[in-house]
């Protein structure tokens, strides 16, 4: 009898096909994030799982395998029975390496976790050098972790703070569309400094080695591509106030740069700022407003954000317990948070500040490093935390303060003294809001351009909104890191943005 060639060609290729079944259902079967796995487990279920390995334990009998996909900062024990893999294959596993993991859920054996997965089929999409790899399970310093920015991501400490931010940028967004709001972009390039300030990144395509000059010598920005001078944005709000006068509330959130050199643990060169302008609202209902965001988005982050709440404030009283005890901070971070979602602020003006600051004990017995003289000092961080912390014990709204240490933008008061600005104390950082009713009253606004030397020519447009159906408006100003930071308990900003930009360093 001659052989059935194609039943044994069908045969062969069935064969093949089992064989490489185990591949494709773990390449192809849809992936179960880890944060749903351990939030709603479900016994027996055959999953995949996918994600990087944090740690590994293994013995002659079983390896344990830590796994973690950033979906939170809890950890799937994954079992893995070297009678059912290749040494080969367990060798690879180590950690930093990327696994897809399909196997069954089931109680866990140890403590610590309600489930853990048993592993049928294993694919290692990357290995990593246990040599070479620089996350290793050990305690990393936030210094040497900025160095490596590509890969902190990976660690509890910045899975927890990225993802704290990612909710707070939504509930940035969801308190003002709730609100009525529109969110508008305002321009990144831009030919003003908002602030006045001059510390701004330049904006040019014109040869460095060779710029054209003009006839007596400067560089000529008519030949520029913007034909003129053009820099990086200080602030949205400028641009945010034309659009609040024709839609009454308004909001921007977007990148902004500042050339300041200065290498703290309190400034980025490029940062991101939350501006709400509102057509009809004088200072109070700003304050107002400012109060009631940031009571939402403190709530919002302890109803939505437990887990990484929860590890980020052991990982500060681990911290605080090795600095001084003079040093050490009178509140946990879940303290200081319920600090602002429990409490009234406290609202008083400039004048009053520096009454109850320059009588303080701090301020008589020299203890503050910078000293209260009198009216008119611009006031530091320290002053702000004193009366946020030790005198008023809640948070404070400040206002009417000086025209002299304000911006020109802002509305003048009737003493010709002060102006309607305010700024939001909070505990642990000091100034977390600063805002102001702005000038609608188009002579004093020229005025004030004109004794801060801001040129009125290149601000016509500016200008023109106060001739054309001006009206009362108000607005400030909430920085995001500094939110973040205050959420998150971190002591410097450049570690709570993913690739922080300062002075000397602008890497990844």
């Amino acid at each position: 009898m001659r052989p059935n060639y194609r039943f044994f060609a069908l045969y062969f290729r069935w064969q093949v096909a089992c064989q490489r079944t185990e591949y494709y259902d773990i390449i192809m079967t849809k992936r179960t994030k880890i944060a749903k796995v351990l939030s709603s487990p479900e016994v027996g279920q055959q999953i995949t799982v996918k994600g990087w390995v944090r740690t590994k334990r293994a013995s002659k009998n079983v390896a344990f395998v830590a796994l973690n996909d950033g979906s939170t900062i809890k950890n799937l024990q994954v079992v893995v029975s070297p009678e059912q893999f290749e040494e080969d294959l367990i060798t690879r596993i180590t950690t930093g390496s990327c696994l897809a993991v399909g196997g069954r859920v089931v109680e866990s054996q140890g403590s610590g976790q309600n489930v853990e997965l048993e592993a049928s089929t294993i694919e290692v999409y990357g290995e990593a050098d246990p040599e070479l790899y620089p996350l290793q399970p050990k305690k990393h310093s936030l210094e040497f972790l900025r160095e490596i920015a590509h890969l902190r991501p990976r660690t509890n400490t910045f899975g927890a703070i990225f993802r704290i931010r990612h909710a707070m940028i939504f509930a940035v967004h969801k308190f003002f569309h709730d609100k009525g709001f529109v969110n508008i972009h305002t321009p990144i390039i831009t030919g003003s400094d908002a602030e006045g300030a001059g510390e701004t990144f330049r904006v040019t395509t014109l040869d460095p080695k060779n710029p054209p000059l003009t006839q007596d010598g400067a560089i000529d920005f008519k030949e520029d591509f913007f034909e003129r001078e053009a820099n990086l944005t200080v602030s949205g709000q400028l641009e945010g106030e034309l659009a609040a006068l024709a839609l009454s509330e308004i909001y921007t959130f977007g990148p902004t740069f500042r050339a300041e050199n200065s290498n703290t643990s309190r400034h980025l060169s490029e940062f991101w700022m939350i501006e709400p302008e509102m057509a009809f609202y004088d200072i109070n209902d700003s304050m107002d407003l400012g109060e009631e965001m940031l009571r939402f988005l403190v709530n919002y982050a302890l109803e939505q954000c437990a887990d990484d709440l929860d590890f980020l404030e052991k990982r500060a009283l681990d911290e605080e317990k090795s600095k001084p005890q003079a040093e050490r901070s009178e509140m946990s971070l879940l303290e200081r948070l319920k600090f602002v979602v429990e409490n009234d602020f406290a609202r008083i003006t400039y004048t009053e500040a520096i009454d109850i600051l320059r009588n303080s004990k701090p301020n008589k017995k020299k203890k503050f490093s910078y000293l209260i003289e009198g009216w008119g000092s611009d006031l530091q961080s320290e002053h702000e935390r004193y009366l946020v912390e030790k005198h008023f014990k809640k948070p404070v709204i400040l206002f009417d303060y000086p025209k002299d240490i304000k911006s020109f933008y802002m509305r003048m008061n009737d003493d010709g003294k002060t102006v309607a600005a305010m700024d939001i104390l909070f505990p642990g950082i000091g100034e977390i809001v600063g805002g102001s009713q702005r000038e609608e009253r188009y002579d004093h606004l020229l005025t004030r351009m004109q004794e801060m030397n801001i040129p009125d020519k290149e601000m016509w447009w500016y200008l023109d909104t106060r001739k054309f159906g001006t009206a009362p408006h108000s607005g400030f100003g909430l920085g995001f890191e500094r939110m973040i930071q205050f959420i998150t308990g971190m002591g410097n900003i450049r570690d709570v943005i993913p690739f922080p930009r300062t002075p000397g360093s602008c890497e990844f």
